[in-house]
């Protein structure tokens, strides 16, 4: 799986984007053709406190997954996105088994 990183009006810092090539390639676990993952990173400023906001979208054969989460940690935001993603996944997974 291809990984790509973009932040958003700001410097991504290494551990971050570390952080993000270590949790993204275990969605193989979940649906092993994922072809690519594409990553942005955003600052929302709504009031005194600046959300971060993570987008992730995964390309799978015929089909592009998207999820947005919005945190205060960019590390929060991209746990819960994950987590969405492996639901979609694995809906996505049997989708595809129910069609056979």
């Amino acid at each position: 799986m291809k990984i790509k990183t973009q932040a958003v009006g700001f410097n991504a810092d290494a551990k971050l984007i570390d952080f993000i090539e270590q949790r993204l390639p275990k969605l193989d676990h979940y649906f092993d053709r994922i072809i690519s993952a594409e990553v942005a990173l955003k600052l929302e400023n709504s009031g005194q406190v600046r959300d971060k906001i993570a987008e992730i979208r995964i390309s799978v054969p015929g089909n592009v997954l998207i999820v947005k989460e919005t945190q205060k940690t960019f590390e929060a935001s991209i746990d819960f996105a994950i987590d969405s993603l492996k639901r979609q996944l694995k809906k996505h997974k049997e989708k595809l088994s129910a069609r056979r």
